[in-house]
């Protein structure tokens, strides 16, 4: 008898080791489809085709699992956009073009889209949540978008600015393009890649000591 395609096998056949990620996958399609309130570990468990008492195993509760989902799905980028600016070379205007694509394809191609428009509507019940994605996402995420901007100012490629406030400026797009595609694309789609090309030619203007010329590649 031949051998099974493995990944045709039962999950209950596969290694134990995989479960952890395909319970977070699963929970991020129900927390899409639900909401965190609405949404059910016995749905989570059958969708990942284990037991609620596996799923107890790896993730004692919705939050813990919520946690995950948000480990797995944004942090992964966030290490690799640390990376990048603090290993390449180059002017910071470059660099900053490349994390906006990066966002932007992360945003119109992934489920993780929807974490920020569910973050952001069970805040006020879950406020331990919001606090979370607060410190592990949105401070980290921030202060990497800090670090560039000080370096560009720091080499005289960028104006003189209030870099929290331009940070913020920088990432509101980001989130309203996140949270667009999540409630609103069925109805008004947005091209998000070409959104993301505009606000990073605003950026060229209003960051670039000569506020017209970039100093990384022009598309």
């Amino acid at each position: 008898m031949p051998p099974l395609d493995p990944a045709a096998a039962p999950r209950w056949r596969r290694r134990k080791e995989d479960r952890p990620q395909e319970i977070v996958a699963a929970a991020l399609d129900v927390f899409a489809e639900r909401g965190f309130a609405a949404a059910r570990l016995d749905d989570v468990a059958a969708r990942a085709g284990v037991s609620k008492g596996t799923l107890y195993l790896y993730f004692p509760s919705k939050e813990d699992l919520f946690k995950a989902v948000i480990r797995a799905a944004i942090l992964p980028n966030l290490e690799r956009a640390e990376r990048m600016i603090a290993e390449v070379p180059g002017p910071s205007f470059a660099l900053l073009e490349r994390l906006l694509a990066m966002v932007a394809e992360l945003i119109a191609t992934t489920r993780a889209a929807i974490i920020p428009k569910l973050v952001i509507a069970e805040a006020g019940n879950f406020p331990e949540l919001a606090a979370f994605y607060h410190r592990e996402v949105i401070q980290r995420g921030f202060g990497l978008l800090a670090n560039l901007l000080a370096r560009g100012v720091a080499r005289g490629e960028f104006r003189p600015m209030n870099i929290d406030h331009a940070v913020r400026l920088i990432a509101a797009p980001l989130l309203m393009s996140a949270v667009w595609r999540s409630a609103f694309d069925v109805l008004a789609p947005l091209d998000v890649p070409a959104l993301i090309a505009t606000h990073r030619d605003h950026l060229r203007r209003a960051l670039l000591v000569d506020g017209e010329t970039s100093d990384g590649d022009r598309s």
